[in-house]
């Protein structure tokens, strides 16, 4: 009698703790309708219906395959690396909004941008005049020895190599500046255009902000009458 009563004791326990985590139910593969009281391992790869002892039915999905998992990683890999971009873009467009507040901001720096290059541009095209009026000078040296260039001296042989690389050089330096005069043009253009919605948008908030202020009284109104005091009255 007493084994009776401590196996039932023991029976009663666990039907307790079942009742008190819940029920799982599923049919597995075979067609085997399963009933415990944690998720059954016959039916992980399967939907798996929990019934709470509070009566509340809730479908526990069943677990991923490995496909599965690593398509998801790869999803919230490509989400993540989504929102990042969007956070570093917003960042970018304040800094960028920030440092342009209007347009003529903007337009005042292309110009001295601009201006920068012309002026490297113009010393440059200095330089190449400078290196023209050597070279008509050398030229004029090899006239003496036109009717026998065998009799150049090395000097004046190496002179000339000397300015016609010079030329070349800021030949090469001048087209560098006309791209570079594009690029300029074209990184204000790109950014023109990144910055004329957000201009926009702040125009419309500062507006908004206007029109939800309070309206200050007009000048010369005068203050609303206070009520007589008491003993003003009397």
């Amino acid at each position: 009698m007493y084994r009776t009563a401590t196996l039932a004791a023991a029976l009663a326990s666990l039907f307790g703790q079942a009742a008190a985590q819940g029920v799982y139910t599923c049919t597995d593969s075979k067609g085997r309708r399963l009933t415990a009281d944690r998720p059954i391992i016959d039916c992980i790869d399967r939907e798996q219906l929990k019934v709470d002892p509070s009566g509340l039915k809730r479908v526990i999905p069943p677990n991923p395959t490995a496909a599965e998992r690593a398509a998801d990683e790869a999803k919230a890999r490509r989400a993540l690396e989504e929102r990042t971009r969007a956070e570093e873009l917003k960042k970018r467009e304040r800094a960028l909004v920030t440092r342009y507040p209007n347009r003529a901001v903007h337009d005042r720096e292309r110009a001295e941008a601009l201006a920068l290059v012309d002026s490297v541009t113009a010393a440059a095209q200095l330089r190449t005049k400078d290196l023209l009026n050597q070279r008509r000078f050398l030229d004029g040296e090899v006239e003496f020895y036109k009717l026998d260039p065998s009799r150049m001296p090395a000097k004046l042989k190496r002179q000339i190599e000397e300015v016609e690389a010079h030329l070349a050089a800021q030949k090469r330096f001048l087209v560098d500046q006309e791209v570079e005069k594009v690029r300029v043009n074209s990184r204000f253009d790109e950014e023109l255009s990144r910055l004329k919605p957000l201009w926009a948008i702040q125009g419309a908030a500062a507006a908004a902000g206007a029109a939800s202020a309070p309206a200050s009284a007009p000048a010369g109104t005068p203050p609303a009458s206070r009520p007589a005091s008491a003993s003003a009255a009397r």
